[in-house]
């Protein structure tokens, strides 16, 4: 299954598939993966929510396609999913922009292609059902003149699907260099010990997603893991004959961990960390300041990208609101949302405490950011505002100072 099993939806290229009904996006779902994947309906919105489709495609690897409702979709049901499907925008990496060539394009797609434009994503248009109609060499001349990304397919017949894939592979965003985790942190052969607790929010039979991708990115950089839960931190520090470079703790205790790792040693956390793998840890680490200024009857988002069953002791909606009634101001106005949600009025907002996002892909995350920072409403994530809650933000920030000297004091 070669990367299938190993790449989280979150490090995948996603591709998101807009168009008007009956334009053949299900076809040209099934063509892309060469499954039948999708359903394929001459019935107009047999597509409704976003539907996402995890796989490895020959010469794309490891993706998501995003399968949307028609973007001509009519009545207040139909709006409502226009709407759902305009959300995709936030974490679209690519977007394939499919139209009948018979129709040809249409205020729709304009309107579409306003939206990415605005967003700076890439988009292809696609004209689909080359096989059916005579209309292309005029289409054609269109779009060169236009100078958009184009090409024309038969999803049906499986025309130009090839020619398709290598154009997604060319118009995808590239980074300009491999991201690491912590690669520019530690040395090869440097220790790190990861203190993971196992409570009751702790999935059964395995480490959560962070801390295994902690994991191999420490591997590839050619350092050495220790990983212990909190209670066994002190045995672990003495039994070590060589200094660890880095501890990274669950930010849930933070202030436990500590107290125990000597002051010479570096400190951070998990979810700081991936601030900065996924989103930006500088605008992150300046709502800290706003987390600490709260008052009376500010009101404050608190954001997890995941769905979870909520416990007890949950950390979004439990631990932290609780830390900030307590540390900073006890009448503070908490709301909740979880998963694909977030809201479009966050300026009505103090504040927004935002889970550290493993489950977002860094598209995702970096526009919830970009959004948050337009409308003038500070966002910090939960390791960041636990470290500022209990006074230790300035020693979890200590590892990236050489990196971030202008602004890490």
């Amino acid at each position: 299954m070669g990367n299938l099993n190993r790449t989280p939806i979150s490090n995948r290229l996603h591709i998101a598939i807009f168009g008007r009904r009956n334009a053949g996006k299900s076809s040209l779902i099934n063509a892309i993966t060469n499954q039948e994947l999708a359903i394929v309906s001459d019935k107009p919105g047999t597509t409704t929510d976003p539907i996402y489709k995890s796989m490895e495609i020959s010469k794309l690897g490891p993706v998501v396609i995003i399968d949307t409702a028609g973007i001509d979709d009519i009545g207040d049901l139909g709006l409502l999913r226009v709407g759902k499907s305009k959300e995709i925008i936030r974490k679209t990496d690519i977007s394939l922009i499919v139209f009948d060539i018979e129709n040809g394009i249409s205020k729709y797609e304009e309107d579409i292609i306003l939206e990415f434009k605005a967003n700076n994503i890439p988009y292809i248009l696609v004209g689909n059902k080359i096989d059916k109609n005579s209309k292309i060499d005029t289409i054609q001349e269109t779009l060169k003149n236009s100078k958009e990304n184009y090409i024309f397919i038969s999803a049906k017949n499986n025309v130009n699907i090839d020619e398709l894939k290598e154009l997604i592979i060319e118009k995808s965003p590239k980074e300009e260099k491999e991201t690491s985790i912590l690669g520019d942190l530690i040395d090869e052969g440097d220790t790190v010990i990861l203190v993971t607790p196992i409570d009751n929010s702790a999935p059964k039979g395995r480490l959560i997603l962070p801390q295994v991708q902690t994991i191999r990115d420490i591997i590839d950089n050619n350092g050495i893991v220790n990983i212990c839960k909190e209670e066994n931190l002190e045995k672990t520090l003495n039994n070590l004959k060589v200094k660890p470079k880095l501890v990274i703790t669950d930010s849930q205790i933070f202030e436990t961990v500590s107290k125990l790792v000597p002051e010479d040693i570096f400190l951070t956390s998990f979810s700081i960390l991936f601030a900065r793998y996924k989103g930006d840890l500088e605008e992150l680490t300046k709502g800290a300041k706003i987390l600490k200024s709260l008052k009376s009857g500010d009101r404050v988002l608190m954001s997890e990208a995941c769905t979870h069953h909520s416990q007890e002791d949950d950390i979004g909606r439990v631990k932290i609101p609780n830390w900030i009634r307590e540390k900073i101001n006890r009448d503070i106005e908490f709301t909740h949302c979880s998963g694909r949600d977030y809201p479009k009025d966050i300026d009505k907002y103090k504040l927004v405490v935002h889970c550290g996002g493993c489950m977002l892909n860094k598209k995702e995350m970096v526009t919830r950011i970009k959004e948050s920072v337009e409308k003038n409403t500070p966002i910090v994530n939960y390791g960041i505002a636990i470290a500022t809650l209990h006074n230790i933000l300035d020693r979890a920030l200590k590892p990236f100072e050489k990196i971030y000297s202008e602004w890490i004091k």
